[in-house]
């Protein structure tokens, strides 16, 4: 290893955040400019889901939930255009087939040909030229029970999802579960890994669920960093913070973990934020005192995407993270 070697990427979440994210590292994976070296990316994804077209496939072939997984492979492969337009097709009408995206159904039948999941992702990594590995955070079926402030469980992701109540805790159904050897060797030799974007209880925490990974991240070299919610999700993060949703992580991971919250100082649109508040959504309360007071150093740019929705900009998240790994590269070589 030296510092003109690739840097070493570990993207750690699920949902629409995370292929946003790897979107953005895709355009580092070959390097252009000879003083900057190109980015490894390696993806660790949430296996959780139970809604649409995954769900259905989870409970009736017994498979890991494909969706994340094909969202993450779209992001990465190298024709994004027309991979994207093959794997997210959704067929709109025959029986059984009615709902379901053709890139489900393609990692399901793969998975039933060799027969183990992980495997079927890496096979299908190499035929569709993906800039990158994906990993499901394990290979066990499992599901999210959440304990809600008044109490009260729920069971399920799509229902998480949809409550009113605040969360207070999530776990993993069944408790113990591992995650791959290789996904551990990644987090071990990364020199950034990072949590987020994505919904804090339904994408991020459940990774940290599994036994091992937060041990690992903890015992890595890398910089580790958060990427703060853009804006409150109703229900799951009503009134949070930055602090709030790093308190989150914390304690579901069994201790302090992070060395950098991201945090974004672009505003956000007022017609954006008046049609958010109809929805009882806000803007995330970026406190960053707060965040000092953990012993968190900020990372703060520009991430907010102008569009019809408030997302973070894959190429400007991309950029943080390039930098967060290129400190991470100079923190590795001096431990050597």
């Amino acid at each position: 290893m030296d510092y003109n070697s690739p840097l070493k990427v570990v993207a750690i979440g699920g949902g629409t955040g995370l292929s946003a994210l790897l979107h953005g590292l895709k355009q580092h994976t070959r390097a252009t400019d000879p003083s900057m070296p190109a980015v490894e990316v390696t993806a660790v994804v949430t296996v959780t889901d139970d809604g649409g077209s995954s769900g259905r496939l989870r409970r009736e072939f017994e498979v890991l939930p494909p969706g994340d997984i094909r969202n993450c492979m779209v992001a990465l492969s190298e024709d994004e255009a027309l991979l994207s337009r093959l794997f997210q097709y959704r067929f709109q009408t025959g029986r059984g087939l009615k709902g379901h995206s053709f890139g489900n159904l393609f990692l399901m039948a793969l998975t039933q040909v060799m027969g183990d999941f992980p495997e079927a992702v890496k096979a299908s990594a190499e035929v569709l030229k993906i800039a990158g590995r994906i990993y499901p955070s394990t290979s066990s079926l499992v599901a999210l029970e959440a304990t809600l402030a008044d109490g009260s469980r729920v069971v399920g992701e799509t229902r998480i999802s949809r409550s009113t109540t605040r969360i207070r805790r999530i776990r993993l159904l069944p408790r113990r579960v591992r995650p791959l050897a290789a996904t551990l060797s990644a987090i071990a030799e990364a020199d950034v890994i990072t949590l987020g974007p994505g919904s804090l209880f339904t994408s991020v925490v459940p990774n940290l669920l599994v036994e091992g990974i937060p041990r690992a991240i903890r015992n890595s070299e890398a910089v580790k960093a958060y990427f703060v919610n853009l804006m409150w999700q109703p229900g799951e993060t009503m009134e949070f913070t930055a602090t709030d949703h790093i308190r989150a992580i914390h304690s579901h991971a069994g201790g302090s973990l992070l060395d950098y919250a991201v945090i974004n100082i672009r505003p956000i649109a007022q017609a954006l934020k008046k049609r958010y508040a109809r929805e009882l959504a806000r803007p995330v309360d970026n406190d960053i005192d707060g965040i000092f007071r953990m012993g968190i150093k900020v990372m703060a740019a520009n991430l907010v995407q102008q569009s019809d929705k408030v997302r973070h900009d894959p190429a400007a998240a991309a950029a943080v993270v390039v930098k967060l790994a290129q400190e991470g590269r100079r923190r590795r070589l001096r431990h050597r």
